[in-house]
């Protein structure tokens, strides 16, 4: 059955971009327009050079651009013709005020929230897509009625569960699609007609419905859960290289117990990324503000232990090079923090850099998307303290050491006995992600370091 909307999205970053071009490859019936107040960006999704990488992206972009998918600055405009407003605005961590440091700030959605008000001259279907603390939807309900006028809108919690790498495809074929509504016959009405957008080419089991206080927990909670589990591999890890226990094969043998299950339970350098740590912290402030101060510090312990994670990474990076980095050069292999992703928010290569560069070592950092972002993030430290280079292999040239940062498919392929050759000796690799094979590496003569492994060494 066809499904007729105009819908709009407010926001055109890592979510609006990617979610609306799915939608309007999946619903053609569909008008379906992105807007977002920068300029710039809206002029990089119009070109050949999206302002994101995502695998898949690019060819779904392709498909509907121009045809029923639009990218503009015309958000009032927008606003008056969409039958169905997706609000995908930026909420970062609050860094003034009360909750520094761990709420939400919630300033960019309420500017969005208030457009609306001024703009709508019809009901509309507004769909929470940023992630939100539980209960933003009622604020945004207060300010939409506090216009006096006639006009209802219903607000939905449609909380977004992409993985940066697999974006499109999680959009395609999802987990779960969650929609929390009010249960009243108007909340209940609104929700059905998302359910009718997802229905046109996912199978209703795989789309959930609840209240919307659930909805919006669910997110902070789905990403708190997975954290907690990377976190719990990575505090048995630091066990691991103490006891001469392999990290890789205590996890595969924690993992095979079906109650638990193999997934993120992979040992590494700590977890990065846009979502992990600020929704976890804005958990932790959500627990404190209702008094739950045991809560609080449960989950407060699942970031300590990433920092943690990160500071011992370099520690033993220290220790290994004889208590002196001043002056060795040093290569990161990744600054993403993931793979398949351009993206560098809250990598932990963004603190291994700083701590190294602390230490008076010499950078090199090579990634096959992130370098603008690298070069971005580090930009303080001087163009002289970090070079970025595109090519591994020049990457590692005079190099003292490697420290692999993103798990990226190029560096398990690459031909280590020319890297080996390429660099001062003795040449170390310090494995941030255990992709590589630490044996082979070791027998080529590099000095190797993983993660909850024990060391191997010709020194």
């Amino acid at each position: 059955m066809a499904f007729k909307k105009n819908i709009l999205c407010i926001g055109a970053g890592y979510v609006g971009g990617p979610t609306m071009a799915v939608i309007a490859d999946k619903c053609p019936d569909c008008v379906v327009e992105v807007v977002d107040i920068n300029p710039a960006r809206i002029a990089q999704w119009n070109s050949d050079n999206l302002p994101i990488y995502e695998p898949g992206l690019d060819e779904v972009v392709a498909r509907t651009r121009g045809k029923n998918l639009f990218f503009s600055t015309k958000i009032e405009a927008g606003i008056k013709k969409a039958d169905i407003i997706f609000v995908s605005v930026n909420t970062p961590t609050k860094s003034y005020g009360a909750g520094a440091g761990m709420a939400a700030d919630l300033q960019h959605w309420e500017k969005t929230a208030r457009q609306i008000l001024s703009c709508a001259t019809s009901p509309k279907i507004i769909v929470e897509k940023s992630t939100v603390p539980v209960r933003t939807a009622q604020a945004m309900e207060r300010i939409l009625s506090s216009g006096g006028g006639s006009l209802h809108h219903e607000v939905l919690s449609n909380p977004e569960f992409l993985a940066e790498g697999t974006a499109i495809k999680d959009l395609e074929n999802p987990d779960r699609v969650l929609i929390g509504s009010r249960e009243t016959p108007s909340g209940i009405e609104a929700r059905d007609e998302l359910v009718k957008l997802y229905s046109q080419w996912l199978p209703k089991e795989k789309i959930f419905t609840s209240n919307v206080w659930s909805s919006e927990l669910s997110k902070i909670a789905a990403n708190a859960f997975l954290a907690q589990r990377i976190s719990s591999v990575n505090s048995i890890s630091a066990l691991c290289e103490k006891t001469g226990a392999d990290i890789t094969q205590v996890a595969k043998a924690v993992g095979m117990d079906r109650r638990i299950g193999p997934h993120f339970l992979n040992a590494s350098v700590g977890f990065g990324g846009s979502c992990f740590t600020k929704d976890i912290l804005n958990l932790v402030y959500l627990c404190q503000s209702y008094g739950l101060n045991e809560v609080a510090d449960y989950w407060l312990n699942v970031v300590k232990i990433n920092e943690y994670q990160k500071q011992r990474f370099v520690l033993n990076m220290l220790a290994a090079m004889f208590h002196n980095l001043a002056g060795k050069k040093i290569c990161l292999f990744g600054f993403a923090f993931k793979a398949d992703t351009g993206d560098t928010r809250d990598s932990p290569a963004i603190f291994v850099a700083r701590q190294l560069a602390a230490e008076n070592a010499r950078l090199v950092i090579t990634d096959p998307q992130a370098l603008e972002n690298a070069k971005a993030d580090l930009v303080d430290l001087g163009k002289d303290a970090v070079l970025f280079v595109d090519d591994p292999y020049e990457a590692v040239k005079d190099c003292d050491a490697i420290a692999v940062m993103t798990e990226w498919g190029l560096y398990r392929s690459l031909n280590y006995r020319a890297v080996f050759e390429a660099m001062r000796k003795p040449a170390f690799v310090f494995d941030g992600r255990n992709i590589l094979d630490h044996k082979e590496l070791f027998e080529i003569g590099f000095q190797v370091y993983a993660i909850g492994k024990p060391g191997l060494t010709h020194l």
